[in-house]
């Protein structure tokens, strides 16, 4: 087995007080709630995803909950009985974030302290803003966001840290930088990316390509909630996740277009055309403000994990290997 990628053995699953295995609760059956049901159901535990929508896959050992989570009793009774909750939802309204994120995340904490469960959050990096103390950073950077999503971020993440120093709830975050790899839909390197490398067709972005930034392997992240989930020693603070990119975001654009034996380019796109296009699609204005995270170095420190759990992330030239056949299984699914 490679030693520095996450472990993904079927591991003995922990029990309740009934003699069963724990049960473990996700909300949000997105990108990265679906890979951590993976990871949980291959230790041996009970997994309940709670989503808005209808139930996607069934499988053994996996139950289904609808529930709109900003309704607290329904959330609650999504809850109730798990031993661990795990927030991984994400609102899809990236320009409506003041109306329905804070929502979402403080449901998601209530559900967690009315089950008496821990709670593992999946969090992003916006609330460090610029890291004054350069790349890479860790977890003891101090929050000063510039920007409002940061803030927005910033806040929500004190308040989990609050409650758990309260005594509300044990809770703890494993915080990633942007998506890569199989299964990951919207992101920089999601369906959009997929689609214009296939035809030969530059990726678009803000900011510079060539400079250093750190992108999360989506399995890695899965495996790594994982972690946190069943290592109750890492409550009150938050974690980076292991990093499997720590290159420029052009390197990794060719990495994985040379892996499809394909040639490909970057497109930069200015933020007054950004905000300008906003005018039209309210995301793309959103994202503007963002663009700061690739005009400079922008990498995590991600040694904390590593030491704690004797865990790292895939190995770069595999993680760029699988994200290719995910991206050409996909184009043949689509074309079938």
């Amino acid at each position: 087995m490679n030693p520095n990628r996450l472990t993904d053995l079927t591991l003995p699953a922990s029990l309740d007080e009934r003699g069963s295995a724990e049960l473990h609760v996700i909300f949000g059956a997105g990108q990265i709630g679906t890979q951590l049901a993976d990871a949980l159901l291959a230790r041996g535990l009970r997994v309940r995803m709670v989503r808005r929508g209808a139930p996607r896959e069934r499988r053994p050992g996996l139950e289904w909950r609808q529930a709109d989570i900003t309704d607290r009793a329904a959330a609650a009774e999504a809850a109730r009985g798990a031993a661990v909750v795990y927030d991984c939802a994400n609102p899809a309204e990236y320009h409506r974030w003041d109306e329905v994120l804070p929502p979402l995340k403080r449901g998601v904490r209530e559900a967690a302290a009315r089950a008496g469960a821990r709670l593992v959050v999946l969090d992003c990096l916006y609330m460090y803003g610029r890291p004054e103390s350069g790349v890479p950073f860790d977890e003891d950077t101090p929050m000063r966001p510039c920007s409002h999503k940061g803030e927005l971020r910033a806040l929500l993440a004190r308040e989990l840290f609050e409650a758990h120093a309260r005594g509300d709830l044990l809770g703890t975050s494993g915080r990633a930088s942007d998506f890569f790899g199989p299964g990951v839909q919207s992101a920089l390197f999601g369906e959009r990316f997929a689609a214009r490398v296939l035809a030969g067709k530059p990726l678009e972005m803000g900011g510079d390509p060539d400079q250093p930034h750190g992108y999360s392997y989506a399995p890695d992240v899965a495996r790594g909630l994982a972690v946190l989930g069943t290592n109750s020693a890492c409550d009150g603070k938050a974690w980076h996740l292991p990093l499997a990119w720590t290159g420029s975001t052009r390197a990794l654009v060719d990495a994985i277009a040379a892996a499809l034996g394909r040639r490909a380019s970057v497109r930069r796109i200015p933020d007054w055309l950004l905000r300008t296009m906003g005018v039209l699609d309210p995301m793309l204005g959103a994202a503007a403000e963002m663009t700061y995270q690739w005009k400079l170095p922008y990498v995590i420190d991600d040694r904390r994990f590593r030491a704690a759990f004797g865990e790292g992330p895939t190995a770069p030239d595999q993680a760029v290997a699988d994200t290719a056949a995910w991206i050409r299984a996909a184009a043949s699914a689509r074309a079938a």
